[in-house]
């Protein structure tokens, strides 16, 4: 089995959910629960609890928060190569869910933007491995060249390489260009349709990955409630799954995270594209029928 090493971000989810129209300049009744988060974090844990060989390299502070976090990925099995910032606080993401259910996060990233190059450990990065690189990390300026050093490391030692996309506003003000020509040396690359849209300018998105597919071999896009798509470089046409069924959607937190870690081991094991999108929306289906973006043990 491919081991996968996710370099990415750790982080606090302070999930406010409000039980009625939120009240602009007064107070509006919520239910708010703290939960591990992090993309690149998400997706170590629902790799790990899944039976993938998975090592998450990140910082956290010198916090409760911090040593929290770090035993909650050893208690999901992840290899966790976490440094401990002296002078920064473990990122904190507040995620407020309005009584319709959409969301919005403020996002305080902490000791994430403080990752560096020198944070990497070398002995995770060898042939036959395979490497995913969460978004936050070049999108960050000060955790950029971390990024940037872990795609050439694994460059030189032969792995494979996944990258996503993280969130459509803070990647529009980093620009579409500086992204993908960042990326460009990934096998496959995930984004939301929202993401897509901003890469290409296409509002449709298998439009948009068949665009996208100049710069990565494969391309997937998550579509939330309509399922998953995947294109690859020399077919007609994309191939797409329907989302899974569930009873009823919890918290869409973290969906995105959970289909990744599913979409990846049947795609490093030669599966069809068809069923690696298949494993990708069950798990994402798992995801959202509970609270937190993590796995429950």
């Amino acid at each position: 089995m491919t081991r996968v090493v996710v370099v990415g971000d750790l982080m606090t989810d302070a999930v406010a959910r409000a039980r009625y129209p939120l009240a602009r300049a007064s107070d509006t009744p919520a239910v708010v629960t703290m939960h591990g988060g992090g993309s690149g974090a998400n997706i170590a844990s629902w790799l790990a609890v899944e039976g993938t060989e998975v090592a998450f390299i990140g910082r956290r502070g010198a916090d409760i928060t911090g040593r929290n976090r770090d035993m909650e990925l050893m208690g999901y099995g992840v290899d966790a190569r976490l440094v401990m910032d002296p002078e920064r606080p473990t990122g904190t993401c507040v995620v407020l869910v309005t009584h319709k259910g959409e969301r919005t996060m403020l996002s305080d990233p902490g000791a994430n933007a403080a990752l560096s190059p020198e944070d990497l450990p070398r002995d995770l990065f060898s042939q036959g491995g395979h490497l995913h690189l969460s978004g936050y990390t070049l999108i960050n300026e000060g955790s950029r060249d971390a990024g940037m050093a872990a795609l050439e490391m694994a460059r030189r030692s032969g792995m494979s390489v996944s990258v996503d996309c993280s969130s459509s506003a803070p990647l529009e003000r980093t620009g579409a260009e500086p992204f993908l020509e960042w990326t460009q040396s990934a096998k496959l690359l995930f984004a939301n349709a929202d993401q897509a849209k901003v890469l290409t300018g296409r509002d449709d998105p298998a439009a948009a990955a068949k665009v996208l597919t100049a710069w990565f071999p494969q391309v997937v896009v998550k579509l939330r409630d309509e399922g998953a798509l995947w294109y690859g470089n020399n077919r007609p046409d994309p191939i797409k799954v329907p989302a899974a069924s569930v009873e009823r959607v919890v918290d869409g937190t973290g969906a995105g995270d959970a289909f990744t870690a599913g979409f990846l081991p049947a795609w490093l094991g030669g599966k069809p594209p068809a069923e690696a999108l298949a494993s990708g929306c069950h798990l994402a289906s798992r995801a959202i029928s509970h609270l937190g973006a993590r796995p429950r043990l």
